[in-house]
């Protein structure tokens, strides 16, 4: 790290907020006043926030909050308690706090974030982020807003009952689709944004790290698509900074950073952050590589993905908190109607094979499988949504291997699936009920019931998956499905044809599911015009 000269902002502050905080302003301070106190330095060059500001991990206290900023600078956060219509709320439900943050340096190039926890449960905050320099002068401001999920049972919040919603999908600037201006950029984020959800889930494929974006693409019908190019997507990453090049683009579209401002984010990754279906250990055979040995692209790209993903880290939270650089499989929860389980299914994943093996192929690791059955079987939420990078039946070749779970027999567990039958089968023997698959991944929209009376497999209970992306990529699919879960496609839709552009917003989907008071769950899959294509309702059992 380097070493910047660390100054205290007041003098006096006594109050700590969160884990993350290493000293605080008094709470009736603004980060303004806080500045007027001081004596006034020269003002060379105020420090920017060039990629916005972003909000993750969302839980009933909790909340990470990210920044980049134009230079050295430390994070600053204020946040303040407000009803739905935005004014800040007073007396017992009022919330004002400023806290303090990680320094942005050239090592982390210039992100910084911090984790506000002991917040109100089920309370809307406004927030604004700033930098403070070496010097203690303040950056310009960024504002966003975000909300703690509900503490207690349909109990009500300072701002009133809060019910929550949220939506996911995946697979952002693929297939050399970037931003387009000209048909205003990534318009499928928007279009989530307008839902206003109180998360979303990124479910894999959060930059496309092998995929060079040029200027423009000449698709089927003749238009051209103009792109915005910058230097580091120009070729494909294998620098730490073209890496980070890759989120950096990202930020620069107006769709994204408008939601990412009041939408805080759960993101995982998946294989675009590194290499199309990378597997630890793997030696690629890329001509366009000068580096063929995928796992230093990998260490590479992890880097870069968690400096840009507003996800907590070890620094934040201290050991053994599901947050470390080396994990990225975690739990949120969301008060006592939801949690949500994050999976990684590239960081253990095996080589990519047939899949007929007849012993057990890793694709979580053991560590995650124990995780994930201990976590869902202690969870006392009534709804438990597993986020996968990876679909389930959905078969996705690899050549003649297979990169996806499913490995085209539709007889008895093999290879990969083994794993998924242990995990189905415990969840079964625990009671583990109203378990509800989400992915992303294969660039099309889908809706699968599993259950044991259709499979070969038949220890687990019946449960749903649902799919939807792309969310600003090529449209491919629907692919063919594996039997051996019994899986039924109620639904499916995809692009005209494979890699069709991103142009008409009908073959980009999202999903987004809402939690009403009696625990029913309405599944939605959308399309980035905002119009609806598929509905499912659920309702949970005890």
């Amino acid at each position: 790290m380097t070493s910047i000269p660390r100054r205290s902002l007041v003098k006096g502050a006594a109050g700590v907020l969160g884990l993350a905080a290493i000293g605080s302003y008094p709470a009736h301070a603004t980060p303004a006043q806080a500045q007027t106190a001081r004596v006034p330095a020269l003002v060379r060059r105020r420090l920017t926030l060039p990629s916005g500001i972003a909000t993750g991990d969302p839980t009933s206290s909790s909340a990470v909050l990210w920044s980049r900023a134009s230079g050295p600078g430390r994070l600053i956060a204020s946040l303040a308690a407000v009803d739905d219509d935005g004014a800040v709320l007073r007396g017992r439900h009022g919330f004002n706090r400023v806290i303090q943050g990680g320094w942005a340096t050239p090592e982390t190039d210039f992100t910084a974030k911090l984790q506000a926890t002991q917040l109100p449960a089920g309370t809307k905050f406004n927030l604004t982020l700033q930098f403070e320099d070496a010097e203690g002068n303040l950056s310009e401001a960024a504002r966003g807003s975000f909300a703690t999920a509900p503490g207690a049972r349909r109990a009500a919040g300072p701002g009133g009952v809060r019910m929550q919603s949220f939506v996911w999908s995946g697979d952002t600037a693929g297939q050399g689709w970037g931003i387009n201006e000209e048909i205003g950029g990534m318009r499928g984020y928007a279009a989530m944004h307008a839902t206003a959800p109180d998360f979303f889930i990124h479910a894999g494929d959060t930059t496309y790290a092998d995929g060079p974006i040029v200027e423009t693409v000449t698709e089927r019908d003749g238009q051209l698509w103009r792109n915005l190019v910058t230097e580091e997507v120009s070729k494909v990453a294998e620098t730490l900074e073209e890496f980070r090049g890759r989120h950096r683009y990202n930020m620069m579209d107006a769709n994204i950073r408008a939601m990412y401002a009041q939408v805080p984010v759960i993101a995982q990754w998946d294989d675009h952050e590194t290499h199309n279906n990378w597997y630890p250990g793997e030696i690629i055979e890329d001509p366009r590589y000068t580096i063929r040995e995928v796992d230093v692209l990998a260490a590479r790209g992890r880097q870069a993905w968690q400096e840009y993903m507003p996800i907590a880290d070890a620094r934040a939270t201290g050991p053994g908190t599901g947050f470390e650089p080396a994990r990225i499989y975690r739990k949120t929860e969301r008060g006592p109607q939801l949690d949500v389980f994050s999976l990684d299914m590239r960081s253990y994943k095996g080589p990519n094979t047939d899949g007929l093996e007849q012993q057990e192929t890793p694709l979580l690791g053991e560590e995650q499988v124990q995780w994930l059955i201990r976590e869902a079987t202690r969870s006392t939420a009534v709804w438990k949504v597993i986020s996968a990078d990876l679909p389930i039946g959905i078969i996705v070749p690899d050549g003649q291997a297979q990169e996806s779970m499913a490995n085209r027999e539709d007889g008895a567990p093999l290879g990969r699936e083994l794993e998924l039958a242990r995990i189905l089968k415990a969840f079964r023997d625990n009671g583990v009920r109203n378990v509800v698959w989400v992915t992303a991944d294969v660039h099309y929209c889908a809706a699968h019931h599993y259950s044991p009376e259709r499979a070969v497999f038949k220890d687990f209970d019946p449960f749903w998956e649902f799919v939807a992306g792309p969310i600003a990529a090529g449209s491919f699919g629907p692919n063919p499905m594996d039997l051996t879960f019994g899986p039924s496609v109620d639904f499916a839709k995809s692009g005209a044809f494979p890699n069709e552009s991103p142009r008409n917003g009908k073959n980009q989907y999202f999903g987004h599911m809402a939690f009403d008071p009696q625990d029913t769950l309405t599944v939605t899959l959308r399309d980035a015009t905002g119009a609806t294509v598929y509905t499912r309702v659920l309702t949970a059992t005890n």
